[in-house]
């Protein structure tokens, strides 16, 4: 009943009321129009075939087009207005401006940083390449003096995270997909109080749309009485517009510079598994120390600086050669972002790179797969070609329809030879690649069309860093909890194998 009435009252009933009405009147509209439902009709097959012809001229994914396409075609008087409001990937042409004018500026930043770790990839040749993609494409330099450490659940970040919070003598930027109040939040929060309080710059960013059952609507006004500058990503409207698909889902804990955290775990009570929702929550999250913590500084700023529309100082943000002193290198270490407002897939051909240049084993987790052509050939390529591919996914899924598209793309992998399984006590929400005891990807990217194209994401690649290890472990522990998918196991009805095919005509809408 609590959780009825706060439903009831809150922005997404009340929004999701006006969309609803807004639709009514576009039914009473053409109710309206009856008398003339033939050459209403007429109007709206030459702008379905209008349409059609924009989507298939544009860039981009052939599954989106479709997906798109069909809806447009069989019902043109609602599929047209769907994809006016919610069909365009793109994020609109001045905010694209604006938020890549701000990419640009920290960009220049990290500019007499770029190629600073790659000597050390040098030796070997693919990670040179890899390496090189993320700069090039990205603007993302590899650091070298840089520590990483590998927490396998979200249970054992936390306590982490906390240690360096209380260390921060500068600033704490925050920057999270889901913000709840709980055990983990509430922690969190006091510190920032205290800190805020001391003098220091706190900044925190979290995504409106995700908090929007979570979080008050005037929550920002109330950080900022408690000295916490903060502001949301895309504030929810109730009036459809594609911008509704573009979230903000990164996860950034950036200190001073020098220490950052980013993953999978939002500061909500289920990530660290003081709450229960889908059996045990098996997430992950790795720390970065040195150098390339300030990469991390640095998109934060960037999206902060588009949100509020101000102009920092890159520079006052760089950690002084004083605060480094002492800190190993511990391989190579590349932060890097993607954004939906660029035609650049870098979470995608990060991941297409480092499995097409594996030579023994890619071990993935993920708790979407949801994916192009693209990624299922380099999957397939590399298992045919003898690469120990091996994937788990949740056996407890969080959204039932996407865990039945998951369980779509089971068969071509297992006929290609890649390995998959579930995570039987429960939900895995963990984004990992590891690979041939040499490279990890650990970050925010899902394998899923909105990830991959529609959010704004971050991610680490590292190369013999030390956490590329702990990766594996955790991974083989993982896969120890886990069913794995056989021919033999995996037998669907005739009606399940049809429902499944029709959600993954409209997958990349999901």
């Amino acid at each position: 009943m609590k959780k009825l009435f706060k439903l009831l009252f809150s922005r997404l009933f009340f929004g999701g009321v006006f969309i609803v009405f807004q639709v009514a009147v576009l039914v009473l509209t053409l109710y309206y129009f009856q008398d003339i439902y033939a050459q209403v009709q007429t109007v709206f097959t030459v702008l379905a075939i209008i349409a059609v012809l924009f989507i298939v001229n544009q860039e981009g994914s052939s599954a989106f087009k479709i997906a798109w396409i069909l809806p447009i075609v069989f019902m043109p008087l609602f599929g047209i207005p769907l994809y006016f409001f919610f069909g365009k990937k793109r994020v609109p042409e001045r905010l694209r401006e604006r938020i890549n004018g701000m990419s640009m500026r920290y960009q220049e930043a990290m500019r007499p940083l770029l190629g600073s770790g790659a000597a050390d990839a040098e030796e070997d040749g693919d990670a040179r390449l890899q390496s090189a993609y993320l700069e090039n494409c990205a603007g993302s330099p590899a650091f070298t003096q840089t520590e990483t450490a590998y927490y396998a659940l979200g249970d054992e970040l936390f306590p982490a995270m906390l240690e360096e919070l209380g260390k921060a003598e500068k600033y704490i930027f925050m920057e999270y997909f889901i913000i709840e109040p709980g055990e983990m939040w509430d922690s969190i929060l006091e510190i920032l109080k205290l800190k805020a309080a001391q003098g220091l710059d706190v900044r925190l960013i979290y995504d409106d749309m995700a908090c929007i059952m979570r979080l008050p609507k005037d929550y920002p006004e109330r950080m900022e009485a408690l000295g916490i500058r903060c502001c949301t990503f895309h504030r929810f409207q109730p009036i459809p517009t594609g911008t509704l698909n573009n979230r903000d889902h990164r996860k950034i804990c950036c200190i001073d510079g020098v220490t950052a955290f980013t993953g999978g775990v939002n500061l909500a009570d289920e990530y660290i598994n003081r709450v229960e929702r889908f059996g045990h929550w098996l997430d992950c999250g790795v720390k970065l120390h040195g150098r390339a913590a300030y990469s991390f500084a640095l998109m934060f700023l960037a999206m902060w600086d588009y949100i509020r529309e101000e102009a920092d100082d890159p520079v006052a943000f760089r950690p002084d050669s004083a605060a480094l002193e002492g800190i190993a290198s511990d391989g190579v270490v590349q932060p890097y972002c993607d954004s939906p407002s660029d035609e650049e897939p870098v979470g995608e051909t990060a991941y297409i790179n480092l499995v097409s240049r594996s030579r023994k084993y890619v071990y993935i987790c993920t708790p979407y797969l949801v994916v192009d052509n693209e990624i299922m050939n380099a999957l397939t390529s590399a298992a045919k070609c003898g690469v120990d591919v091996r994937m788990i996914c949740p056996h407890i899924p969080d959204k039932w329809y996407v865990h039945l598209v998951t369980r779509s793309y089971y068969a071509p992998l297992l006929r290609a030879g890649v390995r998959v399984y579930e995570y039987t006590p429960g939900f895995i929400h963990s984004k990992t690649f590891v690979c041939d005891d040499l490279y990890g990807i650990c970050g925010t990217i899902n394998l899923d069309y909105r990830s991959l194209f529609l959010h704004h994401e971050c991610a680490v690649w590292m190369y013999k860093s030390s956490a590329v290890a702990d990766m594996k472990s955790a991974f083989l522990d993982a896969l120890s909890k886990s069913q794995e998918i056989t021919a033999e196991n995996y037998r669907r009805p005739w009606y399940v194998r049809l429902g499944q095919s029709l959600l993954r005509v409209f997958a990349p809408l999901m």
